[in-house]
């Protein structure tokens, strides 16, 4: 288990006092062992005892500001926030602070699946207590509903592609599907990077940026290595339903 930022046990403090949120947990690189400082985001999930309404984000919101210019400057401190009552529910999207701002957007089954298997509590219960253990077909279910879905989605967008973020996004959440649906479990961003279905320059181009180093990837050539392994990946998903 790597050592939690300052960022994290601030975040955990100042959710505490609120008095609404009953847990909160460590998911990403952070549980898995692969975060890397500046480079990897800080994935949380905060379990809250009913609704976040607009009082509520706005309180969230108003802690995340001053953190993020704070503990939390650089670290790029996400949190999602899951009234219990609807956690098993999948399909249902949550406030999810991230890269300065809230969005709406659902608790993925891989993100549940890399809680039980390696998360763990800043404060409150463990992972394991509040979700389902997650077996070898369940890790297969959650990839091949992510590679179908949004990434199904995107591969019928090609200009998407000319992003350089989705671009490298992309080889790295292939290489992480391909192995769910082959072995039932999740790879780290780092071991995805060397198994990226991309030449040889290329992954050594998605190494030194994972460490951190300015490196800038040609945006044609990497968006069309890019699309394409997705568009045979997510073909080789759809195969193995």
């Amino acid at each position: 288990m790597a050592i939690a930022p300052a960022a994290v046990h601030d975040l955990g403090n100042e959710l505490r006092g609120l008095g609404w949120v009953s847990d909160l947990m460590v998911a990403g690189s952070l549980a898995t062992g692969d975060y890397i400082p500046g480079v990897s985001d800080l994935d949380l999930v905060a379990l809250v005892d009913g609704r976040v309404d607009a009082g509520r984000q706005a309180a969230l919101a108003a802690i995340h500001r001053r953190l993020d210019r704070g503990s939390g400057a650089g670290a790029k401190l996400g949190c999602g926030y899951v009234d219990g009552a609807t956690v098993a529910e999948l399909e249902l999207p949550h406030p999810t602070w991230t890269h300065g701002r809230f969005v709406h957007r659902t608790l993925s089954r891989v993100t549940r699946a890399e809680l039980v298997r390696h998360g763990y509590e800043v404060f409150g219960r463990s992972p394991r207590e509040v979700f389902p253990e997650a077996s070898d077909a369940d890790v297969r279910a959650a990839a091949r509903a992510e590679l179908t879905g949004y990434w199904g989605l995107a591969v019928r967008r090609p200009w998407w592609w000319l992003e350089p973020t989705i671009a490298e996004l992309g080889l790295t959440a292939m290489a992480r599907g391909r192995h769910a649906l082959d072995h039932g479990e999740l790879l780290t961003k780092t071991q995805a990077i060397n198994q990226a279905n991309a030449p040889t320059w290329l992954i050594g181009h998605l190494s030194a940026r994972r460490c951190g180093e300015a490196v800038s990837l040609p945006r044609l050539r990497t968006a069309w290595i890019a699309w394409r392994d997705a568009r045979r990946t997510v073909a080789y998903a759809k195969r193995t339903r």
